[in-house]
């Protein structure tokens, strides 16, 4: 079984250590950003704040990835 909670940021700590209290819930961290992919984030956001890469809007980076 798979449970999808959308749980509002500033509630989630809380929410989080009320579910580790019950017995028959385990936590996985599945989800988690391996760090070569936070350090490429953080190389990025480097090379935007010095100038040496643009951004651009997802409805513009959608149009060029889709073609539409």
């Amino acid at each position: 079984m798979k449970i999808t909670l959308d749980i509002q940021d500033n509630r989630f700590d809380t929410f989080l250590e009320f579910i580790k209290t019950l017995d028959y819930v385990s936590i996985s961290n599945e989800d988690e950003i391996p760090q070569w992919q936070r350090d490429e984030v953080k190389s990025h956001l480097k090379l935007i704040k010095k100038g040496e890469m643009k951004t651009r809007s997802w409805k513009e980076a959608k149009k060029d990835i889709f073609k539409k």
